[in-house]
């Protein structure tokens, strides 16, 4: 199985009952085990995105019909920002034959496949047609989310000047152990947009800065 077919999520906790109509969003207490209280598209957790009240489930294809729309493996737990974003956004048949589509987690890897983050800006780069869309359609490049990472990114570059050797391996002060504790509740490492993609962006934000004012 290639990493690009490789899902990031693998469902285990079905619910017995059929999903009904109106009955979906009873869902929710599987769909947290399965995707670890985290969004399905940004990955924030539930903790930093204000609680479950701030959580939503998404229909990820909304053009199914009937029974189809509320089968389990077709709902994904999703903060109300990405909830509001996507909408009931679908790529056209015009777009998906250019291989514009959205990435299903449960069926493929999406991030570090491709969507990547910007290691300076700290955004979400989508390098194939899919990604791309993904990350524009779900806004994952919303300022609170571009912060999180930035925010991760710095404690998590933190912890690992911190730790000092013991006996039996390596531990962490207890200040350390509480902000491990913080930021394993943050966005997870996202790899890095390196070579030729990363060196092309650093030129196009130096041209960008060049430009005056208007």
């Amino acid at each position: 199985m290639s990493s690009s077919i490789k899902p990031r999520i693998v469902r285990k906790n079905f619910p017995k009952n059929r999903i009904t109509r109106t009955g979906f969003r009873k869902v929710w207490a599987y769909l947290a085990l399965d995707f670890e209280h985290r969004c399905a598209y940004s990955m924030q957790h539930t903790y930093r995105a204000g609680g479950r009240k701030c959580m939503e489930v998404d229909h990820f294809d909304p053009r199914k019909k009937r029974d189809a729309v509320q089968d389990y493996n077709n709902l994904f737990p999703a903060t109300r920002h990405c909830n509001g974003a996507k909408r009931n956004s679908w790529p056209n048949a015009k777009d998906q034959r250019r291989g514009i589509r959205f990435l299903n987690c449960c069926d493929e890897t999406d991030y570090g496949v491709h969507i990547f983050e910007d290691p300076d800006t700290h955004e979400l780069v989508g390098i194939t047609p899919e990604g791309r869309y993904h990350v524009r359609c779900c806004d994952l490049n919303a300022k609170h989310l571009i912060e999180e990472r930035s925010e991760r990114h710095k404690l998590w570059e933190l912890l690992r000047t911190q730790p000092v050797k013991i006996k039996s391996g390596w531990s962490l002060p207890l200040p350390a152990q509480a902000m491990k504790q913080v930021v394993e509740r943050m966005i997870p490492i996202i790899p890095w947009l390196s070579g030729k993609d990363l060196a092309q962006r650093r030129v196009l934000r130096k041209a960008m800065a060049a430009l005056p004012l208007l």
